[in-house]
């Protein structure tokens, strides 16, 4: 292992016999020479912690903003969404298993780049926004501070979707350089994190106040995952939490699971789940619940909590802002404010032409079939 191509990593500190705990989680991980932490992609080289997946990327995409469960704010754009390897969790029903779980990485899928390649490459499309996504961008925190930053430099946003299994003090440097949150709650039940995820439920939450206390742009998402966290109780919880803890304006996506990894042996949430739970969050207060991954007319649309006129529609990545929502995010019909950031956005890309970008034409084209069944409504097709 050649450790000159390697980035030293940032919170750790050394501990006894050339061991060093890294500080980037919760987890602490106490990690030998030439050890690994949890996570895969940090080590101990001479009593120093090295990140080993620095610019290591999976291809970089172009979507809209709402495949990262973000709804209110600049409804439509454009993203460029960055992923890599590796996770300070495992999930037993991860929908990212190939990148998260380093053992099944396949590295012929994985390109090396620099924050100055990731920045060009979203200026020269045209794209506003960069987004930290897929496996999980806490793994990578060297190589998102250092793009984040440039980013910003060059009139960019950063979005930042997550778990947020992390220290609070990492929570507070991202706070300096991330416009928009995203965060994945998987349950409000600990024994669930300690079992399903192999984390802890605490931490989480702790990381989610801060944020809010930033005031930053947040939006929380739940999993709703058949027979383990789709039940009446959770979703009362997770809803109630966001009311007391975050405010009734945020946004709170139920997104549906598809069987993955070690969790195959169930079908998808049931579409009643995902009703009930609206209707319970939508009981105790909270103004804006949608339902994500699922094609059905008005699970995904932004209603006015007072008056009930549609201010964004949505279906599938097809968005129409409603002439009835002002610039400032007012319902033009009874005056009520949302909490919807247009951000002197431009209208909304209601055609996504080009799914996929390719980089430079550096990661390798497969070859396979495909077998359709009624629950796909779509599939993103490598050119």
């Amino acid at each position: 292992m050649n450790y000159s191509e390697f980035k030293k990593a940032t919170f750790w500190k050394k501990a006894q016999n050339e061991n060093v705990i890294c500080l980037l989680c919760p987890r602490n991980c106490v990690i030998k020479e030439k050890g690994l932490g949890f996570c895969k992609t940090r080590t101990n080289k001479g009593g120093t912690l090295y990140s080993l997946n620095y610019g290591c990327s999976v291809a970089l995409t172009e979507e809209s903003i709402e495949t990262e469960a973000i709804y209110h704010y600049m409804p439509g754009a454009k993203i460029l969404s960055l992923g890599n390897i590796g996770c300070m969790m495992n999930c037993d029903f991860c929908q990212n298993w190939e990148t998260s779980q380093m053992r099944h990485v396949d590295m012929k899928n994985i390109i090396r780049v620099s924050p100055k390649e990731v920045v060009d490459s979203a200026l020269k499309r045209g794209i506003k926004i960069l987004s930290w996504t897929y496996n999980d961008p806490v793994v990578w925190h060297e190589f998102v501070m250092e793009t984040a930053k440039l980013a910003k430099q060059c009139g960019l946003l950063n979005l930042y979707k997550s778990a947020f299994y992390l220290s609070e003090e990492v929570v507070r440097e991202l706070c300096g350089v991330i416009d928009i949150f995203s965060i994945s709650l998987k349950s409000m039940n600990d024994e669930f994190y300690q079992k399903v995820t192999k984390a802890k439920l605490s931490p989480v939450l702790d990381a989610i106040r801060i944020v809010s206390a930033h005031k930053k742009h947040l939006e929380i998402s739940q999993l709703v995952v058949t027979d383990l966290n789709d039940h009446d109780e959770e979703f009362e919880k997770i809803s109630c939490w966001i009311r007391d803890n975050l405010g009734k304006q945020t946004p709170l996506h139920f997104v549906r699971f598809h069987p993955a990894y070690k969790y195959k042996h169930v079908s998808r949430t049931p579409l009643d789940r995902l009703y009930r739970a609206k209707h319970i969050a939508e009981k105790v207060g909270l103004q804006y619940v949608y339902i994500g991954n699922l094609y059905k007319e008005g699970a995904a649309d932004t209603v006015c909590p007072v008056c009930k006129t549609i201010l964004v529609e949505r279906f599938g990545l097809k968005i129409k802002v409603s002439d009835g929502l002002s610039k400032e995010g007012n319902c033009l019909k009874c005056g009520e404010k949302s909490n919807i950031s247009l951000n002197n956005h431009d209208a909304p890309i209601n055609n996504l032409n080009e799914q996929m970008q390719n980089f430079k034409n550096r990661y390798s084209r497969r070859e396979g079939s495909f077998h359709w069944n009624r629950e796909i409504n779509s599939v993103l097709i490598f050119l």
